[in-house]
């Protein structure tokens, strides 16, 4: 499985680089609260194994927060959720299912 392109941020960790993105509109379940938002991240040029990251708030579009109400996710965040999956065993550039993250 190899993340969509389009709309899709590239982030520099410790030397290598990833593309990064989280999903435009929310699923039902980040939507109605009962999930919380995602997002993915694999290698910029070559796809292996992908990194998918729960954080711990809600998705922007979520049907229940007013605006403004949204916590951003930054590249920093983006970083720290690679580098703790890395020391974890996620092996970016080897096949096989996605690596699940819990911040």
């Amino acid at each position: 499985m190899a993340l969509v392109r389009k709309g899709s941020r590239r982030i520099s960790v410790d030397g290598t680089d990833y593309r990064w993105r989280v999903r435009r509109r929310p699923t039902y379940a980040q939507g109605v609260g009962e999930s919380p938002m995602t997002f993915a991240a694999e290698l910029a040029d070559s796809p292996g194994r992908v990194l998918v990251v729960a954080t711990p708030h809600p998705h922007p579009g979520h049907y229940r927060v007013g605006p403004g109400a949204a916590v951003p996710l930054t590249p920093a965040v983006v970083a720290t959720a690679i580098r703790r999956a890395r020391d974890e065993g996620w092996s970016p550039s080897s096949p096989g299912s996605p690596h699940h993250l819990t911040l």
